[in-house]
């Protein structure tokens, strides 16, 4: 072997070595980016599942303070038309009436609002549909994290080949595919730009 062969073959092997590193520290900041794209998903699903429930809670509240805000009105009715139908009733009793049939519409019409408990009609209401736009904005923002996930694990898949065979051409398509996956992890987060066929 001649002494240029040999310093041919060691600028060789220290391009590969530089290549292989370089490599290396990509895959090492893809896997990185990786785990912040799996734990964007994880909570997008939870919160989105949480806050499902939250508004199905509120919602089922406001179902029955309905119910029971239509049994109170029913039940001041059932006693105003008795008091028209039995005249024999005397004063004192028609008042009593009067007065249980008066305390039932105010409890009726108390059930429309509370914004001292918060917990009227009125607030429930809202606050369930607080919840259910929670809820569609995780909704929106999981399946960029699950498409952010594939495209990273491809692109770190495609530079460790790259590595083994030795193809720089191989890296770089990886890192394409890495920096798209980033991307769409970057707009998870963030959603400034909807993707029609991901929403």
């Amino acid at each position: 072997m001649k002494a240029e062969d040999a310093a041919e073959m060691m600028d060789q092997e220290k391009q590969n070595d530089r290549f292989k590193q370089r490599a290396a520290v990509g895959i090492a900041i893809l896997a990185m980016l990786l785990a912040i794209t799996g734990l964007g998903g994880a909570n997008a699903g939870k919160e989105a599942t949480n806050n499902n429930v939250h508004a199905a809670n509120f919602y089922a509240f406001y179902q029955a303070k309905n119910i029971r805000q239509t049994n109170f009105n029913l039940a001041a009715d059932a006693i105003e038309l008795g008091l028209l139908q039995d005249a024999s009733l005397n004063g004192e009793a028609k008042a009593a009436l009067t007065s249980k049939a008066e305390a039932y519409r105010k409890t009726s019409a108390r059930y429309e609002s509370e914004p001292e408990t918060n917990e009227g009609k009125k607030e429930l209401l809202a606050r369930a549909k607080d919840y259910e736009t929670k809820r569609d904005h995780a909704l929106k923002q999981d399946p960029y994290f699950d498409y952010a996930e594939a495209l990273l694990q491809i692109a770190i898949v495609l530079i460790s080949v790259s590595i083994v065979a030795t193809l720089p051409w191989l890296a770089v398509l990886g890192g394409v595919v890495g920096a798209l996956g980033a991307l769409l992890m970057i707009n998870g987060y963030i959603l400034a730009v909807e993707i029609p066929f991901l929403a």
